[in-house]
């Protein structure tokens, strides 16, 4: 193998190239993005950078020498526009066409965004400043969506002083993430720090001065962030052959076809830990599985690949809280409070899908303890070895 591509210069890309280089591959190696900027750092855009606490220079995640020592073609700027695999070519905006022998696809998502026109949204360092140019003390702010998203943004602009209503269709936030129980909790952090939140709302449109809802009311502001999830980056895929879904499809070692392996937010692979497709837009996530979808394109054979099944790892801070997660979530079927309680500012709770444990979500909770968890959610343990010390059970 003498040529590899790259496309994608976020975490899972950058992670990709560099494992590439570790694992001595010493072929030709491009690294394609459409954004103008060399690789950073996403999480801190909705909190350190938001909030003014850090300017755009600490957000590179490697330094212009550490990128030069890996020997690459970089193409920022430039966005792919379609894929020849029977050729092996990937097509960029700029007319060139780039060969190759092996295909990393780390397109990653943007935004999902609503009719009307004026709202911001949150992926980029631009959209980043963008927004934090706006928030001061007295502006009006809707939120759109209460995911993890748009709780951090409401929380960083009630820091800054801006009056913040956020708006969500569900009944509960994250209820179909964490539980009701839980997504109740968090609920309150708002409302305790003055939060208009509302739920069972629906917008239909961004409009000059707001939003307007389903039933036909509005909602004014001086500012809008619509987050209400994302969508994978694969329309540059249609036509090449490779099968695309919620995401580009892959299987257990994250190859979508001989050669062509998927990485980060853009891809869905068959997780063996859990036995179901998934695809995770968490920033742990998309290291790990660039290095792994590197590793197993360089396999000298079939055999020799690694299937990928981590414990998937998020976090979240919001009004001081830190919130962090390991394994799968959602779909539970049932959620246990091992350690404290949802009423005493610190819990840790436990999800079970069959009879395994399959997640652990804690506020205020030592990290030695989380790591215990997270062994036993590796290890297959079944529900009724592992939650003994349940406290409260939903």
């Amino acid at each position: 193998m003498r040529r590899v591509v790259v496309v994608g210069v976020s975490a899972a890309g950058l992670a990709a190239a560099e494992t590439l280089r570790r694992e001595r591959y010493d072929g030709a190696l491009t690294l394609v993005g459409d954004e103008p900027h060399p690789p950073y750092d996403r999480p801190p855009l909705s909190k350190q950078i938001l909030d003014g606490r850090w300017d755009a220079g600490r957000l590179p995640l490697r330094g212009r020498d550490e990128l030069d020592a890996l020997g690459l073609d970089l193409r920022l700027g430039t966005a792919a526009t379609g894929l020849d695999a029977a050729g092996r070519t990937v097509a960029l905006a700029d007319g060139a066409e780039v060969p190759y022998d092996g295909l990393v696809i780390a397109t990653g998502v943007r935004p999902r965004r609503l009719p009307g026109s004026g709202a911001h949204v949150l992926r980029t360092l631009d959209d980043a400043l963008a927004l934090r140019d706006r928030l001061a003390e007295g502006v009006r702010l809707v939120v759109v969506g209460a995911g993890f998203l748009g709780a951090e943004a409401a929380a960083v602009a009630r820091g800054l002083g801006a009056r913040v209503t956020l708006l969500e269709p569900a009944p509960v936030p994250l209820a179909p993430v964490v539980g009701e129980d839980v997504g109740r909790v968090l609920s309150r952090a708002h409302l305790d720090h003055g939060v208009d939140l509302r739920t069972g709302v629906t917008v239909t449109e961004v409009t000059g001065g707001g939003v307007r809802l389903a039933d036909g009311g509005r909602v004014e502001a001086d500012e809008v962030l619509v987050a209400v999830g994302s969508v994978p980056n694969t329309e540059w895929l249609e036509g090449s052959g490779l099968t695309l879904g919620d995401g580009l499809e892959c299987d257990e070692f994250s190859a979508a076809a001989p050669g062509v392996y998927g990485a980060g937010d853009v891809a869905r692979w068959h997780h063996p830990l859990f036995g179901t497709a998934m695809r995770i837009e968490h920033r742990t996530n998309a290291t790990e599985q660039g290095m792994v979808a590197a590793r197993n394109l360089l396999a000298p054979s079939p055999e020799a690949r690694r299937p990928y099944q981590p414990v998937p790892y998020f976090w979240s801070d919001q009004y001081g809280l830190r919130i962090q997660a390991y394994g799968h979530l959602r779909g539970h079927e049932e959620m246990a409070v091992v350690e404290g309680g949802l009423d005493e500012g610190a819990f840790l709770a436990a999800y079970r899908r069959g009879d395994r444990l399959t997640g652990v979500l804690a506020v205020g909770v030592s990290p030695r303890v989380l790591r215990t968890w997270r062994q036993s959610i590796a290890a297959g343990a079944r529900w009724t070895d592992t939650v003994r010390r349940a406290t409260t059970v939903v």
